[in-house]
C-alpha cells in the first residue's frame, strides 16, 4: 500500500494497561451506539446501493433470552455485518412473535395480565439483545400482540373471506370435560388434560375457522424445486407435508343397509393390488365409524381408546411408529372388482387426514397392513410377483417372494382379468375399470390439509367476524378495524372462550340491518402472526395499508433468512402460502418470500437440550458479566459448524476470551505505529514483498490468506468456526513475530496494514473489541461502514508446499517443493526419494497420483 501515511505519537505513554477488560470496553460502546438510533438504520429503497436482507426467525417473548437464540442471533449479526463492510444497504430488523398461549398460562401462575406479562419479557430481552450487541435496525420493531400489527392480520383475513378462502365448518378438536373447553395438543399428555392428569380428553366436532391453503398444494410443491437456497432437508419436509399422491378413489359397498350412508371410499395408490384385500380399515374419527359402531357400548369403548392412542402418538411426533391396534366393527364391505366381502376394522394407524380416511388393507403387499394382520389373525393374499418370475410358483420353482413384499416392478396373479400384466400397466386399466363401472376414479390427494386457525383462546387476534340472527355470518367492516382485544379479560382456561364471558366485546351492532349482533370469540391461529410480519418489517409503522409494494419490491425476496429447523413445515409453509396469496392480490411481484433459508443446529449441554425443566440451561447474562459479550458470541459461531449441534460448554468461553485478549494485548502493544490508509479496503501490501524478511513475507502472506478464507465462508460455505480459528492462527503468527517487530525489523507500514485489517477480520464476530481497536489505531471512522479487507491472490499464495507422501496409501514421507513447481518434477522427485524407493524396491510402480499442494500416491504391485 505506497501511499500508506504513518504517525508516530510522540507522546504516547510508555507503558499501556494491557489487561483485556470487556465489560468497561462493552459499557463504553454500549452506550455510544445507544444514543445513535440511526447506526443500523437501512438507507430508504430509494437507495442505489445493492439491498439485501437478512433475517433471524423473531422470537417468542418467554422472559429471557438462551444460548439457542444467541447462536441464531450471533450467525445472522455476522453476515449483516460483513454485508455493510461489502458497501450493501443492510435491512436487519427484529420483532417479537408475542401472541400465544403460555402468556396465558403465565396470567393464571402469577396473576399478571397477558399483556403486562408479554410487554415486560420483550422489554428484558430487547435490553439483552442490545447489550449482546446485535446490530438490530429497531425503529422497525414489530410486536404482533399490539394492535396497529393485529389489524392487518384482520384485514388479510376479511380478504380470505372475500376471495372465498376463509370458511366454517366442524372440525375435530380436543375437549377436557373438566375444563369444559378446547385443550391444544401440546396440552394433552398421555390422553389426558395437561391440568387434570387422571381427565381424559375427548374429542368434539366445533365449527371453526379455515383458510384454503390447498388451493396453493400444486404451487408449493412445484416452487419448493425453485428454492436452491433452501436445505434440501427442509424440501423434502415440505415435500412429505403437502404429500402429493396419484392414485384412485374406489367405492366399497356396505354390506346390509344402515342409514343412508351405504358405502366407504378408499383412497389407493395401488390399485395392481386390489384382489389381495383383505380388509377395509379406517380412522377412528371417520364420520361413518358412529354410524358402524351404532349403540354398541363395547365397540364404542374400544373405538374411543383407538382414538387416545392415536393422539398420544400424535403427542410423541411419530403416528408411524404406533403399536397398531384396531377393532372389528362386524360389519362387511363388498370389494367392487371381485365382488368378495371384507371385513371393516376401525384401526389406530390409519389417519383422517391422509386420503379419505378409509385404506383398502392389502396385508401381502404393505408394511403396515402385514402387520396389522400378523397380529389380528387376517389372511395376506399375494397379487403381485416380481417380474423376474412372472408366473406363480409351480412344483420345484422357487417361493413366492418374503412378505410383505411391495415392489412396483412386478407382475400380477390371482387378479382375475388383470392377471400376468405389470402393475403399471394393470394401475391404468384397473382404474379405466373402475371408472367405466361408476365405482371409482382416478384422483390426486394431499396430505396438506385447509389450515384451521380457530382458536378457543384470549390472548390472540381476535377474528373480525360477526354472527346476526336476521342477517347470518357477516365481516367486520374494513373501517372498523381493528377489532380491539379487550385487557383485563378473567382467563380460567374454563368454560370456552374467555372473550365469551364480556359482553361489552361479544355484543355488536349488525352492519347490515343494525340489529344485534355478536362477536366472534375465537381468536387466530399464532403462525398468522409470523406468516407476513418480515414484509412488516420494511414499513413496519404504515399507518393505512399492511405495506407499501413498492418498498417491498426493493427489499424482497429476503436474501438470507435463519432459525430453527423446527418450523421447517407450519411456518414456512404457511408464509410461502401468504406470499402467494398476496402476489395474487397485486400487493407483491414474487412468489416466494425467501431465497436463501439457514436452519442452524440446536444449543445443547451435558448431552441434553437446553431446558428449564433439565435443569441444563445456560444464561447468556451470566456469560456476558463473566466474560463479555464478544466471547459469548464468538464461542457461538466457534464452537462448531453454524449447522450442527452445539454442545455449550463455559469453559470454551473462557477460551474466547483469552484469545480476545491476545489480540487486545498485541494491538495495544504495537499501537504506537498508527497508519492511516488511503486505499480503502485495497488487496495489495503496504510495503514491497521483494523487501520483507521471511518472516515479514510469512505475516504477509497469513493476512492475504486469512481475508480469503473468511470472505469465502461468509460468501459460500459459512463455516463460521474456521474462520474465528484463522484469525486465531494470525495472530499466532503475529505474536510469533513480535521479537522482529520490537527489533525495529518489521516494516512500520506493513504492521500499521496488518494491524487494521486484523481488526477488520475481528469485526463481525466480536463488534465491540474491533470498534476500540479501530479507535485506539486512530480511526475515527465507523468501522461497520469501512470496506471489507480484500486479499491479492498472489500475495496469498505459499512460497513452498509440503506433500504428504504415500505408497499404497500408506504415509511414508513428507518432501518440500517450490509452490510452482511442475507436476512431472513433482513425479519425479518423489520417485527419487530414499523412503520412497526403500517402500517401492523390487515392485512394480502402476501410476503415480498428485494431488495438487496436498499429497502423492505412489501405486505398486
Amino acid at each position: 500500500m505506497s501511499d500508506t501515511k504513518i504517525e508516530i505519537t510522540a507522546n504516547q505513554p510508555e507503558q499501556r494497561e494491557l489487561r483485556y477488560e470487556p465489560q468497561r470496553i462493552e459499557e463504553k460502546w454500549h452506550a455510544r451506539w445507544e444514543a445513535d438510533p440511526a447506526l443500523y438504520a437501512a438507507e430508504p429503497h430509494t437507495s442505489k446501493r445493492k439491498k439485501y436482507y437478512v433475517l433471524e426467525m423473531l422470537p417468542y417473548p418467554s422472559g429471557a433470552l438462551h444460548m439457542g437464540h444467541v447462536r441464531n442471533y450471533a450467525i445472522g449479526d455476522a453476515l449483516a455485518r460483513f454485508m455493510w463492510m461489502s458497501g450493501y444497504n443492510v435491512l436487519h430488523p427484529m420483532g417479537w412473535d408475542a401472541f400465544g398461549l403460555p402468556a396465558e398460562n403465565a396470567a393464571i401462575k402469577n396473576n399478571v395480565p397477558p399483556k403486562d406479562w408479554t410487554l415486560r419479557n420483550i422489554a428484558h430481552m430487547k435490553s439483552q439483545m442490545k447489550r449482546l450487541g446485535f446490530a438490530y435496525d429497531w425503529s422497525r420493531e414489530v410486536a404482533t400482540c399490539l394492535p396497529e400489527y393485529y389489524k392487518w392480520n384482520q384485514w388479510f383475513f376479511l380478504k380470505f373471506y372475500e376471495k372465498g378462502l376463509a370458511y366454517r365448518k366442524k372440525s375435530r378438536v380436543n375437549w377436557c370435560p373438566e375444563c369444559a373447553t378446547v385443550l391444544a395438543n401440546e396440552q394433552v399428555v398421555d390422553g389426558c388434560c395437561w391440568r387434570h392428569e387422571e381427565t381424559q380428553v375427548e374429542t368434539r366436532d366445533l365449527e371453526q375457522w379455515f383458510v384454503r391453503t390447498t388451493n396453493y398444494s400444486d404451487e408449493l410443491l412445484a416452487g419448493l424445486d425453485k428454492l436452491e437456497g433452501w436445505p434440501e432437508k427442509v424440501r423434502t419436509m415440505q415435500r412429505n407435508w403437502i404429500g402429493r399422491s396419484e392414485g384412485a378413489l374406489v367405492d366399497f359397498k356396505i354390506d346390509g343397509v344402515i342409514s343412508a350412508t351405504d358405502k366407504i371410499t378408499v383412497f389407493t395408490t395401488r390399485i395392481d393390488t386390489i384382489y389381495g384385500a383383505t380388509s377395509i380399515q379406517l380412522a377412528p374419527e371417520h364420520p361413518i365409524v358412529a354410524e358402524l359402531v351404532g349403540n354398541d357400548p363395547h365397540l364404542h369403548s374400544k373405538v374411543e381408546d383407538l382414538v387416545r392412542e392415536q393422539n398420544r402418538a400424535r403427542e410423541s411426533g411419530d403416528v408411524g411408529a404406533i403399536e397398531k391396534h384396531g377393532v372389528f366393527t362386524g360389519r362387511y364391505a363388498i370389494n367392487p372388482f371381485n365382488q368378495e366381502k371384507v371385513p371393516i376394522w376401525v384401526a389406530n394407524y390409519i389417519l383422517m387426514d391422509y386420503g379419505t380416511g378409509a385404506i383398502m388393507s392389502v396385508p401381502a403387499h404393505d408394511e403396515r397392513d402385514y402387520e396389522f394382520a400378523q397380529k389380528y389373525g387376517l389372511e395376506a393374499r399375494i397379487v403381485i410377483l416380481p417380474r423376474r418370475t412372472g408366473q406363480p410358483p409351480a412344483p420345484g420353482e422357487p417361493e413366492p417372494p418374503v412378505l410383505p413384499y411391495t415392489e412396483k416392478d412386478s407382475l400380477l396373479i390371482n387378479s382375475g382379468p388383470f392377471s400376468e400384466l405389470s402393475n403399471q400397466a394393470a394401475i391404468e386399466k384397473m382404474t379405466a375399470h373402475a371408472e367405466q363401472g361408476g365405482f371409482g376414479k382416478r384422483t390426486v390427494t394431499y396430505r396438506l390439509k385447509d389450515w384451521g386457525i380457530s382458536r378457543q383462546r384470549y390472548w390472540g387476534t381476535p377474528i373480525p367476524m360477526l354472527y346476526c340472527e336476521q342477517c347470518g355470518v357477516l365481516p367486520v367492516p374494513e373501517k372498523d378495524l381493528p377489532v380491539v382485544l379487550p385487557d383485563n379479560v378473567d382467563i380460567t382456561l374454563s368454560g370456552g372462550s374467555p372473550l365469551g364471558r364480556v359482553p361489552e366485546f361479544v355484543n355488536a351492532k349488525c352492519p347490515k340491518c343494525g340489529g344485534v349482533a355478536r362477536r366472534e370469540t375465537d381468536t387466530m391461529d399464532t403462525f398468522v402472526d409470523s406468516s407476513w410480519y418480515f414484509y412488516r418489517y420494511t414499513n413496519a409503522h404504515l399507518a393505512d395499508r399492511p405495506l407499501d409494494t413498492a418498498t417491498v419490491d426493493y427489499w424482497f425476496p429476503i436474501d438470507q433468512y435463519i432459525g430453527g429447523v423446527e418450523h421447517a413445515i407450519l411456518h414456512l409453509i404457511y408464509s410461502r402460502f401468504w406470499t402467494k396469496f398476496m402476489r395474487d392480490l397485486g400487493m407483491v411481484h414474487h412468489d416466494e418470500p425467501a431465497t436463501r433459508l439457514f436452519t442452524q443446529g440446536m444449543v445443547i449441554k451435558d448431552g441434553a437440550k437446553m431446558s428449564k425443566s433439565k435443569g441444563n440451561v445456560v444464561s447468556p447474562d451470566e456469560m456476558v458479566a463473566k466474560f463479555g459479550a464478544d466471547s459469548t458470541r464468538m464461542y457461538a459461531l466457534f464452537a462448531t459448524s453454524p449447522d450442527r449441534e452445539l454442545d455449550w460448554q463455559d469453559a470454551g468461553v473462557e477460551g474466547v476470551h483469552r484469545f480476545l485478549g491476545r489480540a487486545y494485548r498485541f494491538v495495544m502493544r504495537n499501537a504506537g505505529v498508527s497508519g492511516k490508509t488511503s486505499s480503502g479496503n485495497g488487496a495489495g501490501s503496504a510495503s514491497s514483498s521483494s523487501v520483507l524478511s521471511p518472516k515479514a513475507r510469512q505475516i504477509e502472506r497469513k493476512l492475504h490468506q486469512t481475508i480469503k478464507r473468511i470472505s469465502e465462508d461468509f460468501q459460500g460455505r459459512w463455516h463460521f468456526n474456521t474462520s474465528v480459528a484463522a484469525i486465531m492462527e494470525f495472530v499466532n503468527q503475529l505474536y510469533a513475530a513480535e521479537d522482529e517487530i520490537s527489533g525495529g525489523k518489521f516494516p512500520p507500514t506493513l504492521l500499521a496494514h496488518v494491524q487494521r485489517r486484523l481488526v477488520l477480520l475481528l469485526a463481525p464476530f466480536a463488534p465491540y473489541l474491533a470498534a476500540e481497536l479501530w479507535e485506539l489505531l486512530g480511526e475515527s471512522e465507523n468501522i461497520l461502514r469501512y470496506p471489507w479487507p480484500a486479499y491479492d491472490p498472489a500475495l496469498a499464495k505459499e512460497d513452498e508446499i509440503t506433500y504428504a507422501i504415500q505408497v499404497n496409501g500408506k504415509l511414508r514421507s513428507h518432501i518440500v517443493f517450490p509452490a510452482d513447481t511442475p507436476e512431472d518434477a513433482v513425479r519425479e522427485r518423489v520417485l527419487s526419494d530414499e523412503k520412497v524407493r526403500a517402500a517401492t524396491d523390487g515392485k512394480q510402480i502402476a501410476k503415480v497420483i498428485v494431488v495438487a499442494g496436498k499429497l502423492v500416491n505412489v501405486v505398486v504391485r
